[in-house]
């Protein structure tokens, strides 16, 4: 469905989604109006078959260099889409999609922006790019992105960074689970489609399947995950693409998926 953005930019490649953060005067900083936005975006690529896969970047050379202050204060554009919900919502779709989200890590991601870089599926960065979480500085604290950090960082390591409101390398970030892949700005790019053509290679019913136990399972105890996903384990056997790929498997080809 098409939408009349004001600080994202959306485009759709075949069965990719690209999503960029589009308020390059301020270095993509995020507030009201693009979290909602992003919401919209993210709920439509949800509801469109077509789609399979989203890449969420940032224009120019940052991703997101944080909270935009001014916005917080004055509000969304009069002209805005209707409200969705606010950031701990978008940081809520965004681990519980069924569609993955791939984050191309093009520069900055501070305090909000390394949220979503937190809350995304994937993440590739460039060598150059900082990741931090910078809120104390000024007299505030990263309060919802702890939470999606929290499955990621160790917690004293994570106490370190927003205590100090330490700003990462993109190595650091990797060696802490932050990112998925550190790349030169000449193959960010190359490193990002990797990841969007081993995700097209596979079942879009079974990732679905997939990410949506993954989510469920996240906060169980071991004996409430186990048989939940049990359960999950049936629901995907009975799909046609589980039946397809067993059947590929024996006959020695490549499966056909259908997508259900």
């Amino acid at each position: 469905m098409s939408r009349s953005y004001a600080k994202i930019r959306v485009t759709r490649d075949g069965a990719i989604l690209r999503v960029v953060l589009h308020a390059p005067e301020r270095r993509n900083a995020i507030g009201p109006q693009m979290v909602n936005e992003l919401l919209w975006a993210l709920a439509d690529a949800h509801e469109d078959s077509a789609v399979r896969v989203v890449v969420l970047t940032g224009e120019g050379k940052a991703f997101c260099a944080g909270g935009d202050f001014g916005q917080m204060t004055g509000g969304a554009d009069a002209a805005a889409l209707p409200p969705k919900g606010d950031y701990a919502d978008l940081l809520l779709a965004m681990t519980r999609s069924e569609k993955p989200i791939v984050c191309r890590v093009n520069g900055a991601a501070m305090g909000g922006g390394l949220g979503l870089v937190a809350a995304s599926t994937f993440a590739v960065a460039e060598g150059e790019a900082k990741l931090g979480t910078p809120e104390i500085d000024v007299g505030l604290f990263p309060m919802m992105i702890m939470a999606v950090l929290a499955r990621i960082v160790p917690r004293r390591r994570l106490l370190e960074m927003m205590l100090f409101g330490q700003k990462l390398t993109a190595e650091e970030a990797l060696s802490l689970g932050i990112v998925n892949r550190v790349a030169p700005a000449a193959e960010l790019d190359a490193r990002v489609a990797e990841i969007v053509d081993a995700l097209l290679a596979r079942s879009p019913s079974t990732i679905a399947h997939g990410l949506r136990a993954f989510a469920a399972q996240d906060d169980l105890d071991l004996e409430e995950a186990l048989p939940m996903l049990r359960g999950r384990l049936a629901d995907v056997l009975g799909t046609a693409d589980a039946q397809e790929g067993l059947l590929a498997f024996l006959e020695k080809r490549a499966p056909v998926w259908q997508g259900r």
